[in-house]
């Protein structure tokens, strides 16, 4: 069974999902790598050029492709649980985690990075990143409550994570 990692853009899926790959012995994946090498673009790029309808469609289809995978930790772009039934879909294929973070955590965090990797946050100053984020983490929590298991993101224990996910797994496939 795969382990999808779902949470706000900085909140650390991918740092997350490759630690936990390495400690359960599972194959990692980032789904916004997947895209850049599947379509020979960046994703800020993609973006400017064909809008975030085209993206959030061409993301669905490669995340549907994930279903081959076996055994993997996949980390999801922070709006893909959020489109085109996506969530309904992840709640089906595999095991949905959310790395939860507070507003603040994530404003700080994002104001670190690149914006430019970030084309939401594209040209907006730190206040206008912090509204952003309170707005947006709105509409998005509702998908990302919805993930099988919620997580604490702040400095998280991958031992302990895995400990946790290994047992949820291991319940969830006595069942099916």
């Amino acid at each position: 069974m795969n382990i999808y990692l779902m949470g706000y853009m900085g909140c650390g899926k991918t740092r997350t999902g490759r630690e936990l790959a390495a400690h359960s012995g599972r194959g990692f994946l980032d789904l916004d790598t997947l895209f850049e090498e599947t379509y020979h673009t960046r994703i800020p790029d993609f973006f400017r050029q064909y809008g975030e309808a085209a993206f959030r469609e061409k993301e669905s289809a490669l995340l549907k492709k994930t279903a081959k995978r076996k055994r993997c930790i996949i980390a999801l772009g922070g709006g893909t649980p959020c489109f085109n039934g996506n969530m309904d879909w992840l709640k089906s294929h595999g095991f949905s985690v959310y790395l939860q973070l507070g507003v603040e955590s994530l404003a700080q965090r994002l104001q670190k990075q690149e914006k430019q990797k970030r084309p939401l946050l594209s040209g907006l100053s730190a206040d206008e990143v912090r509204n952003h984020i309170l707005n947006h983490l709105k509409e998005r929590e509702n998908y990302y409550l919805q993930a099988d298991c919620i997580w604490p993101g702040e400095n998280v224990s991958v031992p302990e994570l895995w400990q946790c996910l290994a047992l949820h797994i291991a319940a969830r496939e006595k069942t099916e």
